[in-house]
Formats: structure tokens, sequence, C-alpha cells
């Protein structure tokens, strides 16, 4: 399983590390064992809280319910909670970032 994703009891968890107010909402790669996610709503009032779960719903395929902040809410540095037990859920998470992603041509896994 990839480092920024946690499985649980209930699910997953996902580590996260948000950059608020880019000019689009997207993956931008890892960060210190986290998932680098850019947003493109500001830090304030929970903007860039709310921009992230619902692009991470999106993107997984899961209703917006499914998906917490359990951690992080003022930092960039966040822990969201996935509510869904399925495999397919799981090859997803992982999916967001490969572990082979950002390697050079030829370059192998470590």
């Amino acid at each position: 399983m990839a480092g920024f994703v946690q499985p649980t009891c209930q699910g997953y968890l996902l580590l996260v590390h948000v950059v608020p107010g880019a000019s689009r909402t997207e993956i931008a790669g890892l960060h210190g064992g986290r998932l680098k996610v850019r947003v493109a709503a500001r830090p304030e009032k929970g903007a860039a809280n709310r921009e992230l779960l619902k692009f991470l719903a999106r993107r997984l395929g899961l209703p917006s319910q499914a998906l917490h902040l359990t951690g992080g809410a003022a930092s960039r540095a966040k822990t969201v909670a996935v509510h869904d037990l399925s495999p397919e859920v799981g090859e997803r998470l992982r999916a967001l970032w490969p572990a082979d992603a950002g390697r050079l041509p030829g370059e192998e896994a470590p």
C-alpha cells in the first residue's frame, strides 16, 4: 500500500499535504510521505478543506459523506478518513499517485 494510504477497520486514512490558493485543484505529487494536493481555494473559513474533500470524493467516485477531515483542519498536513472498506476504493486511493510516478524512464522502483 502507498505510504500516504493507511488501512483502518472502517476504511482508509489518507495523509495529505495541501497547498491552498493554487490556480487549479490537482494532485501535485508527494511531500514528506503525504499526497500533495494543490487546491484552488483560499484557506479562509474552511474553504480549502471543503474543496479538498469535494475534489477527493470526485476522484475516488465516492459520495462526499464518505470522506471526513479527521486531523489538520488549520494545517497544511491533513488526515482524511475514507469510510469505505471495498478493495476497489483501496485501488483508487493507491492510483492517486502511483509508486512509479515521477521516475525517469528506465529507473526502477526501490
